[in-house]
């Protein structure tokens, strides 16, 4: 059994709207069999100019990879129907990449096993100052596991973030990858 959050930010969350979310959320099952948790956050955008002021953010977290997508709509349902569709998109990748991975080894290849436990991001806010000087507002923790460049390269986009901290495997030092204006990918490893 999954382990479910639905949760609203500022927003009330109707026994329906719950009790949808947790029967669409079922259709996650088929892409993975390591689901550990599924969290859904629904908020709404205080702005009368934005039609799309209904938010839905979904976060899977299975072994050793985390799965992001969000999307706004008009209501909390449309809003929902389309963060769903961005996580079973990147699930099905991911899923194609795990069988691709599996029939290289089998074949002797040199594809290697994610050994990413990264937990759950605990996500802080911080208040700014408002004096025009650049503030943290939001940081966040997690698991730094040791794994290669593709693999992080891989979490980085399923995260749809541009860049990613991970632990290089090779040399067990810190690393990031990001993504370059040309579209390419960097990689900065801390020197010893």
């Amino acid at each position: 059994m999954v382990d479910v959050v639905v949760f609203g930010k500022h927003v009330e969350i109707t026994a329906p709207l719950r009790e949808l979310t947790l029967e669409k959320l079922t259709r996650l099952d088929r892409f993975a069999n390591d689901l550990r948790r599924i969290e859904v956050e629904f908020s709404e955008i205080k702005n009368r100019r934005v039609a799309a002021a209904q938010t839905c953010e979904i976060l899977v977290h299975l072994t050793g990879h985390l799965v992001k997508g969000q999307a706004a709509a008009g209501d909390h349902q449309s809003a929902l129907d389309l963060a769903l569709e961005k996580v079973a998109h990147q699930m099905r990748r991911l899923h194609d990449r795990r069988i691709t991975r599996r029939a290289s080894r089998r074949d002797g290849g040199p594809g290697r096993a994610s050994t990413n436990g990264a937990d759950a991001p605990e996500a802080t806010a911080a208040l700014g100052e408002g004096d025009g000087e650049p503030s943290i507002v939001k940081t966040k923790q997690f698991a730094v596991k040791p794994m290669d460049p593709q693999e992080a390269a891989l979490q980085m986009e399923l995260l749809g973030h541009d860049f990613f901290l991970f632990t290089s495997a090779e040399n067990g030092r810190a690393a990031v990858i990001y993504r370059r204006r040309d579209g390419h990918l960097g990689l900065i490893e801390a020197s010893g």
